[in-house]
């Protein structure tokens, strides 16, 4: 292809490009945290019931991950493929599987904002929400989910901007969606006096504006890949290898729901609304780990992708080593400075002095393994680059389903504080699940260059 962007991918320099590329990734994705902790830094200081309402909006987080879940399933899944195929130089090919996979993140939306939205009351009920937050969690909850059509847009064909290597254009749209929110945010939940139905109003109306600005790139002249009706026909030898690899994206999220419900449902048992509100917070805090580090995977899975499909394994290798590298130096330095000022982190969220002091004792507890968690999202998103859906799926399983919620319901039978076994499980879970991912891919990937350098030779 002529498109310089996609010549340098497959020729320049590695460390470069990777730079070029996870920057702006990594900005978007801190940018993109704020769409979903600032709701929650306001609504914590909500003068009298910021506590309640911090609870209530965080009891909707499993509902917030299916919807994501969702768009990755076709974003996450196409993206990769569409890369391959470009550097195979098929670029209808790549047009094709963005154009299917846009029908079926409309087809998604539509069938996903009536299930919750007349699910709503009932699904909270079983997260945990009590009778003080229940009013709180429906009222953010039901607003948000009229804007899942501009939530499964933003987060499914984002990734279809930035596996082009467009990464500065992927990240304005973020960029643009945050700084609309965080405007927005204190007018509607101070100064119209909304509250939380103030706080999910803002978050819909800047997605909507992100989305708007995804299709009007997507339909330019800038793009590589055009969104175009004729490709938007389902069919399925294009579809269903996509959503073949999206799946285990899909797993990795989805399962974050239903960890969500079991972190929630376990400590309203043992700790009441205040252990609720501390995972509230801990999950945010959480993502400050987790999202950059999907922002340099970001940077890294179009070079992976294209050089892989282009057969050029010495580039694969310096680019996974590159993604390797940084992901593993950035945990281990965020793991010391969440251990070293716990506090700070805690009233960050809120003004309420008993919650401030219960998160700070958990953080330390629930992110004590955050160090190691660099090293599995790396490994696990090298799999999803290289296209191996199989080994992306049992991965996505590893940590969550397999130990991560066993250990929640297990644990507290051994130990006498039973919320502080609640929050173990995570760094044991975290450690075990990195250790086994990175051992499986770095003998996957020797193999990988031994045969390609073997089949190169003959």
């Amino acid at each position: 292809m002529s498109d310089k962007t996609t010549q340098d991918m497959g020729t320049g320099s590695v460390r470069k490009l990777m730079v070029r590329m996870a920057v702006p990734a990594v900005l978007a994705q801190v940018i993109n945290l704020l769409y979903n902790i600032v709701d929650r830094i306001y609504i914590g200081h909500v003068p009298e019931i910021g506590g309640l309402a911090l609870t209530g909006v965080g009891l909707f987080t499993p509902i917030l991950m299916l919807l994501t879940a969702f768009a990755m399933l076709a974003g996450a899944g196409g993206a990769p493929l569409a890369s391959i195929a470009m550097g195979r130089g098929d670029r209808e090919k790549a047009e094709q599987i963005m154009g299917n996979c846009f029908t079926v993140l409309l087809l998604l939306a539509a069938l996903l904002t009536v299930v919750f939205y007349c699910a709503s009351p009932t699904l909270l009920r079983l997260f945990g929400a009590s009778d003080a937050t229940l009013p709180y969690a429906v009222q953010y909850g039901r607003v948000y989910v009229l804007g899942s059509v501009f939530v499964l847009i933003v987060m499914g064909m984002n990734t279809f901007i930035t596996t082009q290597g467009f990464a500065k254009t992927s990240m304005l749209t973020t960029v643009i969606g945050a700084a609309i929110n965080i405007v927005l945010d204190p007018i509607f939940i101070f100064v119209l006096g909304l509250g939380v139905t103030g706080a999910a109003l803002a978050t819909i109306l800047s997605q909507a504006v992100s989305a708007l600005w995804i299709l009007r790139f997507l339909t330019g002249k800038k793009t590589v890949l055009k969104l175009q009706p004729r490709c938007m026909k389902l069919d399925p030898d294009v579809i269903l290898p996509c959503l073949g690899l999206g799946v285990s994206s899909f797993v990795m999220v989805s399962t974050e729901s239903i960890l969500s419900v079991s972190f929630t449902s376990s400590l309203a048992r043992y700790g009441g609304d205040v252990a609720v509100g501390a995972m509230t917070v801990l999950t945010s805090i959480n993502q400050l780990v987790t999202m950059p580090l999907s922002g340099i995977c970001q940077g890294g899975q179009p070079l992976i992708s294209f050089n892989y499909g282009a057969k050029k394994l010495d580039r694969v290798k310096e680019a996974f080593l590159c993604q390797f590298g940084t992901c593993v130096a950035y945990t281990i330095l965020f793991w010391l400075l969440l251990m070293a000022a716990p506090g700070f982190f805690a009233g960050i969220f809120t003004s309420d002095t008993a919650l401030v002091e219960y998160t700070a004792w958990a953080l330390r507890i629930f992110l004590a393994g955050a160090f190691s968690v660099g090293f599995q999202i790396s490994c696990q998103q090298a799999f999803m680059a290289l296209g191996q859906a199989k080994i992306c799926l049992f991965m996505a399983c590893l940590r969550k389903l397999i130990l991560l919620i066993p250990l929640i319901f297990i644990l507290p039978h051994f130990f006498a504080d039973r919320a502080m076994a609640v929050f173990l499980a995570e760094p044991i879970s975290d450690i075990l699940a990195a250790a086994i991912t990175t051992a499986a891919f770095f003998l996957f990937f020797r193999k990988l260059l031994k045969n390609g350098r073997a089949a190169q030779s003959s």
